[in-house]
């Protein structure tokens, strides 16, 4: 159906040109320049009014704590208080009742490096040309070029943690990294210490011997969630005079998917609810929970928890549906009502779980559904702890302190994704834009756009852009501008792509397999 938007927009006149998807670098600047402007290619719609954040007044006293726990292909539905009747996620849930809950939040890209780098700078993938996992899927017979991307957070990236260490902050990552090798590890980045975080992408298993190079192992059969916590108790036991930064991404829920027999045992004997039913995959998941119990009565015990800074998110949406030669495999969780999952261009890769808790600014149990992106946390944890940024440093996230104060509105418009790369959760090359209710994706292979109102669609299954292209074509060459001022690497065509062959060859029996993103 969403091929229906070229042929209705060129007969009703309002296409003037067509969007070259294989642009040669620098892409965005070409885009735009055969792309006329909103104003001559539709009709205006009514511009939203000009909105004004209201600033609230931050608590007084000492700078905060902040703890950062990134969890790792968590879907948006995978806890309790997000509507799951399987999962058990009982210290989670109460991190909700005890601050805000996002009902909204998004991923920077559909899949973790990304992300990460995304957290790290507050800026967008595409800015950063970080826009795949490292080292990512590059598919043999592509109708289009994957771009010379960046694959490691470059040493003159200013981090939230080198701008933390200026005002007197001890810094920690304790967890997975995946954003470079050594020589771009997290104490090449600001932090104190490393604990877990490597170039690679999942644990060779989450029981000791873990085989992780920066974690020494531990008693056998430790679990990884209850070591990256324990360590994280440590540095908070240490540092608990000073303010602290603990950027905790658990390795947790991401593939080899394991749990401890006893907690399998118990999902065993549970029924399952919905389409959440592996047992296996719950067990990991309440090992997160664990974490958050054990971290917090840590911070209550050390009467620290009033003045702690907690977020809770995900890198990516869950892994639900892949693709391969062979059709549609099942992963472990289910984003319902959200389209698909990791990987994918879909709601169900990026509409991601996020809750913030700050007892003396956020109000206990209070949810927001204003859209919100990683890139935001940079500016949010640097408005916090009063912290400016460095000169000429350039973030793409707004400071979410209105929304935690209390108030419902950020000054921008619109949030915005690219992803110039395939992946088996069946995403093509794709960008999109996010505005009020309405998201349009741009597919680069072909250059045609889908538009669905998420309000009324949550699963983005009534493409609405044949019958919307006044809105289609103003979010497009909305998309098409940030594109252009992030600089973003639009993907060229390939000529040797044969139309016969498949996208992937299958695997040769034997073949080594690529390292786990």
């Amino acid at each position: 159906m969403s091929r229906l938007l070229v042929s209705f927009v060129c007969l009703t006149g309002l296409l003037a040109a067509q969007i070259p998807p294989a642009a040669p670098t620098p892409a965005p600047v070409a885009v735009a320049a055969e792309t006329p402007p909103a104003s001559t290619t539709a009709p205006a719609i009514q511009p939203p009014p000009v909105k004004v954040p209201v600033l609230p007044q931050l608590p007084s006293g000492p700078p905060p704590n902040i703890i950062v726990m990134l969890i790792d292909d968590m879907g948006w539905t995978d806890l309790g208080c997000y509507g799951s009747k399987y999962y058990e996620t009982p210290h989670i849930d109460q991190l909700a009742k005890d601050g805000m809950r996002f009902t909204q939040a998004y991923s920077a890209c559909t899949v973790c490096s990304p992300t990460r780098a995304a957290m790290m700078t507050g800026k967008a993938p595409a800015r950063l040309h970080i826009t795949d996992w490292i080292a990512g899927h590059v598919p043999s017979n592509g109708r289009l070029l994957i771009p010379n991307w960046t694959m490691q957070l470059p040493l003159e990236e200013e981090t939230l943690a080198e701008r933390l260490k200026t005002r007197g902050y001890a810094t920690a990552s304790i967890g997975k990294w995946h954003l470079g090798e050594e020589e771009f590890y997290p104490t090449k980045h600001g932090f104190d210490v490393n604990i877990g975080g490597t170039s690679g992408g999942s644990p060779p298993s989450y029981f000791s011997p873990y085989k992780i190079a920066t974690l020494p192992d531990g008693p056998k059969d430790e679990f990884l969630s209850d070591r990256l916590t324990d360590e994280a108790v440590k540095f908070i036991d240490k540092n608990k005079e000073k303010p602290f930064y603990i950027y905790l991404p658990h390795y947790g829920v991401h593939t080899p998917i394991m749990g401890k027999p006893e907690v399998i045992a118990k999902y065993q004997a549970k029924k399952a609810a919905g389409a959440h039913s592996n047992p296996v995959y719950a067990a990991l998941v309440e090992s997160i929970d664990d974490s958050v119990g054990k971290l917090r009565a840590k911070l209550n015990e050390l009467k620290l928890a009033e003045n702690t800074i907690f977020i809770f998110t995900s890198d990516n949406g869950g892994l639900s549906n892949m693709v391969n030669p062979n059709g549609w495999s099942r992963g472990p969780t289910d984003n319902s009502p959200a389209r698909l999952g990791k990987g994918s261009a879909y709601e169900g890769g990026v509409h991601i779980p996020l809750i913030v808790s700050w007892p003396g600014l956020v109000k206990p149990g209070s949810t927001c559904d204003v859209p919100v992106i990683t890139y935001d946390h940079v500016p949010t944890l640097l408005a916090a702890t009063q912290t400016p940024l460095k000169k000429d440093q350039v973030v793409d996230g707004e400071s979410l302190l209105p929304l935690l104060g209390g108030t419902d509105t950020l000054a921008r418009e619109a949030i915005y994704w690219h992803y110039p790369h395939y992946h088996p959760g069946s995403a093509t090359p794709y960008s999109a834009i996010r505005e009020g209710d309405w998201k349009l994706i741009l597919f680069h292979e072909d250059s045609h756009v889908e538009l669905y109102n998420l309000k009324l669609d949550a699963g983005e299954v009534d493409n609405r852009a044949p019958f919307d292209s006044v809105r289609a074509l103003q979010l497009r060459d909305k998309l098409l501008a940030w594109l252009k001022d992030t600089g973003a690497q639009i993907p060229e065509r390939n000529p040797k792509y044969d139309p016969d062959k498949p996208l992937n060859e299958p695997r040769k029996p034997g073949a080594g397999k690529k390292r786990a993103e």
